[in-house]
């Protein structure tokens, strides 16, 4: 039998039915006969609230660089989310965001986008992307338990159903998606494989988060944000609203230890004054809140080195949040998750051959290379983090990344570099070329703003809440 009809004959199974899982399935659907992914709990038909999901309370986005890997992944998914309501938000044109070196401007000549919808909405569209391949199967209230394997050769999954019986189900390739509650680094130590490094890099920072009824229509409307200056003495504290399908404004904020976010509904808009600038507070105050406050303590960085060991079981891959889960404040972990997904593709194009999914497992690692480096780059400058602290050589690139950032205030090329990295379409050495080097010495080419950079036709609009505001008092 060659190496393309074995594939063809190929039996996967994916452990979870989250959007790592979905699209994983969605890499290898094309490849195999069949892919059978195994969910602890019950998936809804549409747009709602799914089991095992905590995070999804909190404001996501589909970076560029996530986006463009699940449109090659699943071709019209990005069309089908506008179509529901999403907002494609030009960067920086509709973006309004104060960072620890000032206001950002609002370029008019885009280079990057972003999708924001609630996690429901995106998560249900890649469900029905990839359920409705009719080699795509999903086996709900099922409990992965443990691999089967012989040696080093993992042959399937020994499973658990909601009766309490437990089943095997043999196949060619087994890939965890469970996320954060992953059982991968039990079961390679059941195989006998040793000497995974890992690491969990805590700020302590707290979410809090609600949907608001927008008193503006959120189509075209920018996201609005305030970041965190990890250099002043106090707690740090961030927030942003994200303008999502149905004309709501999605509203996270976040503090660190000593100053966190509480589930207090009447203590929300006040804690959004208390950030560095109050925009966030005053645009509030027009909207009308239809959620309580979700409060979340699980913001740390964990990840697990598997593309460093020494030996790799044949048939396992770990994706998405089983491998890394990031601090939300940067909203990668969607975006990582979907160009995992695509490297695991392109390993599996190949065909099933010994080493193969030890090579995915590296390639997978290289997205979540870039996610790491900037999500810890940033925490470790915390004075409240735990699980590492910053050395020189961490100060020293903070220092020149501010310097950066700064310049980015008032110049177009210094704002595309940070955007080409926070887009997760280059890597973190993208911002230390000569080019970019000389264009941060330079400084900004424009003196700085002194308020949030709103368009006339949004300040107009915001004058007339304001007056509408008065007229009822």
């Amino acid at each position: 039998m060659t190496e393309a009809s074995r594939w063809k004959s190929a039996r996967v199974v994916v452990v979870g039915g989250s959007i790592a899982g979905m699209l994983a399935a969605a890499a290898v659907k094309d490849y195999v006969a069949s892919v059978e992914i195994v969910e602890a709990h019950d998936l809804p038909e549409g747009p709602e609230s799914r089991t095992g999901v905590p995070q999804a309370a909190h404001i996501h986005f589909l970076h560029a660089g996530g986006a463009d890997a699940i449109e090659s992944l699943l071709p019209g998914t990005v069309d089908q989310l506008l179509a529901a309501g999403a907002n494609r938000i030009p960067m920086t044109t509709n973006m309004i965001i104060y960072s620890p070196e000032g206001w950002y401007r609002r370029w008019q000549r885009t280079t990057h986008y972003m999708i924001s919808a609630s996690r429901d909405l995106t998560d249900s569209i890649v469900r029905a992307q990839v359920l409705k391949d009719p080699r795509v199967s999903v086996r709900t209230r099922t409990k992965v338990v443990g691999l089967l394997s012989d040696h080093h050769q993992v042959t399937g999954v020994r499973v658990r159903g909601g009766d309490g019986h437990e089943t095997e189900i043999h196949a060619q390739l087994v890939i965890d998606a469970s996320g954060r509650a992953t059982r991968t680094p039990e079961w390679l130590a059941e195989l006998g494989i040793s000497g995974l490094a890992e690491k969990c890099i805590d700020s302590g920072l707290v979410y809090a988060s609600r949907l608001y009824r927008a008193p503006v229509p959120t189509r075209d409307w920018p996201m609005v944000g305030v970041q965190a200056d990890s250099r002043l003495p106090q707690p740090c504290s961030a927030g942003g609203i994200l303008p999502i399908e149905g004309d709501r404004w999605h509203v996270s904020l976040m503090g660190g230890p000593g100053g966190q976010p509480t589930r207090d509904g009447n203590a929300f808009e006040a804690f959004a004054r208390t950030l560095r600038h109050p925009v966030l507070a005053d645009l509030l105050r027009h909207a009308e809140p239809i959620t309580d406050v979700i409060v979340s303590h699980s913001t740390a960085n964990r990840r697990y080195f598997y593309e460093r060991l020494r030996t790799w079981p044949d048939g396992l891959v770990a994706l998405g949040d089983s491998v890394a889960s990031f601090n939300p404040a940067y909203a990668q972990g969607m975006s990582v998750a979907a160009q995992g997904a695509l490297a695991l593709r392109d390993s599996i194009s190949k065909g099933l051959v010994a080493g193969m999914t030890r090579r995915a497992q590296r390639a997978i690692a290289a997205p979540v290379n870039t996610a790491w480096a900037l999500a810890v780059g940033q925490d470790i400058h915390y004075s409240t983090t735990t699980g590492a602290k910053s050395n020189f050589v961490d100060r020293l690139l903070q220092r020149y990344v501010s310097r950066l950032s700064r310049t980015a205030t008032g110049s177009f090329h210094a704002a595309t570099v940070l955007t080409d990295l926070l887009a997760l379409q280059a890597p973190p050495a993208s911002v230390v070329k000569p080019r970019v080097l000389l264009t941060a010495l330079a400084g900004p080419h424009r003196p700085p703003l002194d308020h949030p950079p709103f368009t006339p036709a949004e300040i107009s609009l915001l004058d007339g809440l304001r007056s509408d505001a008065v007229s009822r008092e």
